[in-house]
């Protein structure tokens, strides 16, 4: 159960982060009331990337690399969630 909902919300974020990632394509939407909820929710965690990934010409690849950590952490919890519940058991 708690897994299934920590995946839920995993794949929310991920999709919040691509939604961000392809707003910034279309500056006008970033402007929006949608655009600015998406900067609050996704800026904090991009910007933890951006601080040590610089971008390569106009490239920013920190997204790619946040997205790519949060599946990583996603499967982490999912393996410590898991050996707590064994242990429970």
């Amino acid at each position: 159960m708690i897994n299934q909902i920590l995946n839920y919300a995993f794949y929310a974020y991920s999709i919040a982060l691509m939604i961000y990632i392809l707003m910034s394509w279309l500056p006008q939407v970033r402007q929006s009331p949608i655009g600015v909820f998406m900067a609050r929710i996704c800026e904090p965690y991009l910007a933890v990337f951006r601080r040590f990934i610089p971008p390569i010409g106009m490239i920013d690849i920190s997204p790619i690399i946040a997205l790519f950590a949060l599946q990583l952490v996603q499967r982490g919890l999912y393996v410590v969630l898991s050996f707590i519940f064994s242990l429970i058991s």
